[in-house]
């Protein structure tokens, strides 16, 4: 395999290039993200989400046929989500309810608004802190993870505008607010992984409730998430004082990570410790950071001088991480395939355990925000 180089193409035909080599390692959606089994996986609706964003901008419609394929034998008639277990209070599953809007409008099939009522419904009786911020799930009682605030709130507020229930938005306005104030760091500008309500996890600290780490990936889902939120919150009277408030989260994230970035234009795994040993340039926070930052230059949330910022992290990508194959084929490296805290065995948040999780190849989390990142370069 060999490196790309970077500046011989256009961030756009990268982004439609990689969403062809996704297709040609998945042929059917479900494959995404390593899958090996029919699952309506956040995996698998990121990659989704980037190739319906591929669809809007080259109006080629094969990749909005993937990703209908993909709904279509996951939900039967009565909107059914196959392996969906509403029981386990999961938010990681209402993720891949984003791509339904889309599949709604374009098929009219009423399966699919039946499916997102249950997404919907599960979100009426989610576990809550007493602030009104939801659990990351039932088994991890009382924790907010920032993974959670992109998982659910686009989603909610995206049904909230679409289907006329603006009660939710407020719901929604709640959870960046909680989540905000629990897990910033005054010190850095950083935010960490998770906040425990009752102080009872090993990982939390026993005065803030706070996780001891700032793991890149996870601001990485928070940075998306604030700006991506912002497409539905009104901007009417009623809403501008919170959307000032998101606006300004995403201005201060950006200015925090922008001190952060290496030479090559990546972030680390734990993004404030690069000169520690072990850590390494990971790829999903990188596609993450470049897709966020470089939203929200294009919607005017940031100065454009920030753009630089985002053009150095797609540089940094495509002669670091992504490599080509002798088919045309590319991939993107070196992403960290899973981190969390707590469970059994018990994953204590430390700097040792984020940088010895396991990595591999062509992971969703990276490669579904490198293209979305590079759509947004290339506007």
């Amino acid at each position: 395999m060999s490196l790309l180089v970077a500046g011989s193409i256009g961030a756009q035909s990268v982004a439609v290039r990689f969403a062809d080599s996704e297709m040609v390692r998945a042929p059917e959606a479900w494959q995404l993200d390593h899958g090996k089994r029919l699952y309506f996986g956040y995996g698998q609706g990121l990659g989704t989400l980037a190739m319906l964003k591929v669809w809007k901008e080259t109006g080629d419609r094969k990749y909005l046929d993937y990703v209908i394929q993909w709904a279509d034998t996951l939900i039967n008639e009565a909107g059914e989500i196959h392996a969906y277990r509403v029981e386990t209070y999961n938010i990681d599953y209402i993720n891949s309810g984003k791509v339904l809007f889309e599949v709604y409008r374009q098929t009219g099939d009423e399966k699919y608004k039946l499916a997102m009522d249950r997404l919907v419904n599960q979100m009426k009786y989610h576990p809550k802190t007493h602030e009104g911020a939801f659990w990351h799930k039932l088994i991890y009682p009382h924790q907010v993870w920032l993974d959670g605030l992109y998982m659910g709130s686009p989603f909610l507020a995206e049904y909230a505008v679409t289907f006329d229930q603006p009660e939710w938005l407020d719901v929604v306005v709640t959870q960046f607010l909680v989540a905000g104030k629990h897990t910033y760091d005054e010190a850095t500008g950083l935010y960490y992984h998770a906040w425990d309500e009752s102080r009872n996890q090993r990982w939390a600290h026993p005065e803030t409730g706070q996780s001891p780490n700032f793991w890149g990936r996870s601001m990485g889902w928070w940075f998306m998430a604030l700006v991506d939120v912002l497409d539905y919150l009104p901007e009417d009277q009623e809403h501008l004082e919170h959307r000032g408030e998101i606006v300004e989260m995403i201005q201060g994230l950006a200015a925090a990570v922008s001190n952060y970035q290496h030479e090559t234009g990546l972030w680390y795994q734990v993004v404030d410790q690069g000169n520690r040993e072990g850590n390494y340039l990971e790829a999903s926070v990188s596609a993450m950071f470049m897709y966020a930052i470089a939203k929200a230059v294009n919607k005017g949330y940031l100065n454009p001088s920030f753009r630089m910022v985002a053009e150095r992290a797609y540089e940094g990508l495509m002669q670091e991480l992504i490599v080509e194959d002798a088919r045309g084929v590319l991939s993107l490296t070196r992403c960290c395939a899973v981190a969390g805290l707590g469970g059994n065995p018990y994953r204590d948040g430390s700097f040792d355990y984020y940088v010895n999780e396991r990595r591999r190849d062509n992971d969703a989390k990276a490669n579904g925000p490198f293209i979305m990142g590079c759509l947004e370069l290339g506007k």
